[in-house]
């Protein structure tokens, strides 16, 4: 019997970085440079956090917000850090990830019809929730100014229906990131227009090449801006799933109904662990970090060496890399690389059909691992110019 189920789910594509590892699975001795996830093993006083309340007989519910104790450590971590003041009663709301808190604040703010802008590439989530929304995603393709948004750009794809930007900064695919100057200007665009600005900055704590702003701080912009951010990437808590929304009342007030009936609230293990790593665990992150960006460099040589074109990522842990003089689709590219060398590399159409020159590599690996990928990269590089 054929049952009918929502149009706009039936013509959604699955995740393109999902869709391409269901062929790694079952595949023995493949490096996978593709999805992100860090190798780390969450640091150990966030685990016995974790532990400890679980012993202590923590199994409850907690409010629909959010545990207060979490809830107020990230008031008091973004005003410390930041001087941005959010209060912990109304403005701010714990999430299963950054993922969810996505969804609910595109279910929050659109009407059916509207529009939301995104910069391609783009993290394979954005348009399909928008899409679930109601909303319309609008793609604005930045490859002609190195992979950031620019305020011309911005202001050309804004009209009458535009609701929101979907601002990711250090940016999944691409890595790169925004100066303070460069957020400014796009923000005077946003409040001249009435544009919301939805900032998902959960590779915030990991930019490299100068201190990361949160677009929150800029002048205005924090009443018209709903920050997003988690402990998945920074702290290797990716299973924990936990993230946070901050913003105005009224948004959060939104976001909170929708995650009432949906979710109800964020397993309690995971947030007492969550606010232990906000009070203690920033040496590990900076020691992760600078891990990552040794990483980074070691990449930078290796994909220089094999004459692989390539934007620096300022930020995260990805390089967006052109194969363009492989004559290979990125499908192709992926699927041969796989198959010949066992390594494993998301396509770039996961991130938008027009980037199919293009592959992610992820360095969230060990550095053993990605010495070992360099060399059979260039073992399947020599081979397809022996052939050439």
């Amino acid at each position: 019997m054929k049952r009918e189920i929502s149009g706009i789910v039936e013509k959604m594509k699955p995740s393109g970085i999902r869709a391409f590892f269901d062929l790694v699975l079952g595949m023995k001795d493949v490096i996978s440079l593709g999805v992100g996830e860090p190798d780390f093993v969450t640091p150990w006083q966030i685990r016995e956090a974790g532990i400890t309340s679980l012993e202590q007989g923590f199994t409850s519910y907690t409010s629909n917000k959010g545990l207060y104790k979490l809830r107020l450590s990230i008031a008091q971590y973004m005003k410390n850090r930041y001087g941005l003041v959010y209060s912990p009663d109304d403005e701010i709301l714990i999430t299963v990830g950054v993922s969810e808190a996505k969804d609910l604040a595109m279910r929050t703010i659109l009407n059916p019809g509207d529009k939301v802008l995104v910069c391609s590439p783009s993290y394979v989530s954005y348009g399909p929730l928008v899409e679930l929304a109601g909303g319309k995603p609008v793609y604005i393709d930045t490859r002609s100014s190195g992979f950031k948004l620019s305020p011309k750009a911005l202001g050309k794809a804004i009209d009458k229906k535009t609701k929101a930007l979907i601002l990711n900064y250090p940016s999944n695919p691409t890595g790169v990131s925004y100066i303070r100057k460069e957020l400014s200007e796009i923000n005077r665009v946003l409040l001249k227009r009435n544009i919301l600005c939805v900032s998902d900055e959960i590779y915030g704590d990991l930019s490299y090449d100068f201190e990361h702003t949160p677009f929150p701080v800029l002048s205005g912009a924090k009443e018209n801006c709903i920050y997003l951010n988690g402990f998945s990437k920074s702290y290797a808590m990716t299973g924990w799933r936990v993230g946070y929304a901050c913003g105005p009342k009224d948004i959060i007030a939104g976001m909170t109904k929708i995650h009432q009936y949906t979710i109800m609230c964020v397993p309690i293990t995971s947030q007492m662990a969550a606010a232990e790593a906000i009070h203690t665990g920033r040496k590990s992150v900076e020691e992760m970090k600078r891990e990552y960006k040794r990483r980074r460099e070691f990449m930078c040589d290796g994909l220089t060496k094999l004459r692989l074109d390539y934007v620096m990522p300022q930020g995260a842990f990805y390089f967006f890399v052109s194969v363009k003089n492989t004559g290979m689709s990125s499908l192709k590219f992926a699927e041969r690389l796989l198959k010949e060398e066992k390594v494993a590399l998301v396509p770039g159409t996961a991130f938008g059909e027009s980037f199919d020159d293009y592959v992610r590599i992820s360095y969230a690996s060990s550095y053993e691992n990605l010495k070992e990928s360099l060399i059979r990269i260039g073992s399947f590089l020599n081979r397809r110019k022996g052939r050439g």
